[in-house]
């Protein structure tokens, strides 16, 4: 039933009508990786939990995909890439709709040419977002696709990387499309616009950032209200960049670096005035507090009028704290994740965000994903697909259970790679592995 619904949103005040058992973006309805599903499993029985169905069909031997799912009304969107002929040439991308009940497919879309670069990791990273009747897929190479949920019917698309003369990320796009009221936004790093904001009914520009000379990254962008603006903030190569969401005017490029300009993660923003950023690659967590402060300034008629001004303060860093691209869960003041670097990666990490101090740490299923539900850690190794349900307390780690998925991926030769993010809704818990969805029954018995 939709509902019309007022709620404190991670971490800002909306009113939206929603499904509640919808996961309609990567990271959920609110992208905070937070599910609102109770009344789960708080242990499972050995092997694991009941596998519902599995699908094996949403990519293709040497090129699987890393999308996350999302899910709305009965229907599981997610992408991949396909190979239909003998070269590389051959391989495309692909949009997959699935029955949630089943597993089967329902419809799939060609969204243009594939991610084949065998020395990066070829495949779909992006999720596609849902919105309504439409949804929205932006491809590895720069493809932006808005279709009709139920069909599959293409309504437009647009190649957002020629149109704005963007240089491919070195591992390619990776970036979940964000929507909010009439537009569709995507940091596409080019030399014509940083962040360009589309109508998402027609694909027509609406604003656009100017470049800032660095090329697009990995995350997927947050947005939050403060000081009567609404702002867009998103990882760059170097930094994050923080941009007014109603005209695309930069508002603040605070450096953020790593040793491959490589950021993966989502900044978060919480408690009123504050964002968390990490990363891999030598640089770990930060926490920043928001600052805005006023600046009057005269044109040449000489009219005068003041603006406010925006520049992110650092309260504390810890370097041990460097997910690579797992992704993070804050709750209750605490943040959870794996670190990449940090004792080779065989470390799982609870951190106070007060003041960045270790609560605990555990090797727990080496490094990997998570996400949270029902008071747990749904944590999975990008090693070899061990699954640990976790209690999420900052008192220690202390874990229920754990089971190993099949290592069925058709990529063998590059086959310990289960990037995917889990996603807990409507009492499954969906699990990805290249060209493998698996879907397991967590609801309490």
């Amino acid at each position: 039933m939709v509902q019309r619904i007022c709620f404190l949103v991670f971490p800002l005040f909306l009113c939206l009508s929603v499904i509640a058992a919808d996961w309609t973006n990567f990271h959920g309805p609110h992208q905070d990786n937070i599910s609102s599903e109770t009344g789960l499993l708080k242990s499972w029985q050995e092997g694991g939990p009941t596998l519902l169905w599995k699908n094996k069909d949403i990519g293709t031997t040497e090129y699987p995909g890393y999308s996350s799912v999302t899910v709305s009304e009965g229907r599981i969107f997610t992408a991949g890439n396909v190979k239909t002929g003998e070269t590389d040439q051959d391989a495309h991308a692909y949009v997959f709709a699935l029955d949630e009940k089943t597993g089967e497919e329902l419809w799939r879309y060609e969204n243009g040419p594939a991610w084949v670069d065998k020395g990066r990791f070829p495949g779909e990273r992006s999720t596609p977002t849902i919105d309504g009747n439409k949804i929205y897929h932006f491809s590895a190479v720069g493809r932006l696709a808005c279709l009709e949920a139920a069909t599959g019917k293409e309504i437009w698309a647009k190649d957002l990387k020629e149109e704005y003369d963007a240089k491919l990320p070195e591992w390619a796009y990776a970036e979940s499309p964000f929507i909010e009221d009439n537009n569709v936004i995507i940091w596409i790093g080019g030399e014509k616009a940083a962040v360009v904001a589309l109508d998402k009914l027609t694909g027509k520009e609406i604003w656009k950032t100017p470049s800032t000379g660095q090329r697009g990254n990995y995350a997927s962008m947050t947005a939050f209200n403060y000081e009567n603006r609404r702002v867009y903030v998103n990882m760059n190569q170097t930094g994050i960049l923080g941009i007014d969401g109603k005209t695309g005017e930069k508002l603040f490029d605070t450096p953020f670096e790593t040793k491959y300009d490589v950021m993966s993660n989502p900044p978060y923003f919480f408690d009123k005035n504050k964002l968390f950023a990490t990363s891999g690659y030598g640089t770990g967590a930060k926490l920043f507090q928001i600052m805005a402060f006023p600046r009057r300034w005269e044109a040449e008629d000489g009219s005068e009028g003041r603006t406010i001004m925006f520049s992110l303060k650092e309260i504390w860093a810890n370097k041990n704290f460097d997910v690579q691209i797992g992704g993070v869960v804050i709750k209750d003041g605490y943040v959870y994740g794996a670190t990449y670097e940090y004792k080779g990666g065989r470390n799982w990490m609870c951190v106070k965000l007060e003041d960045g101090s270790p609560a605990w740490e555990n090797p727990g299923v080496f490094r990997g994903t998570l996400t949270y539900a029902d008071g747990m850690l749904y944590c999975m190794s990008d090693k070899d697909g061990t699954v640990a349900l976790v209690k999420a307390t900052p008192e220690k780690y202390e874990e229920i259970s754990r089971f190993t998925l099949p290592n069925e991926g058709d990529d063998k030769e590059d086959d310990s790679k289960f990037w995917a993010h889990p996603v807990v809704v409507n009492k499954k818990l969906y699990l990805r592995h290249h060209n493998f969805l698996y879907c397991y029954d967590i609801a309490e018995k």
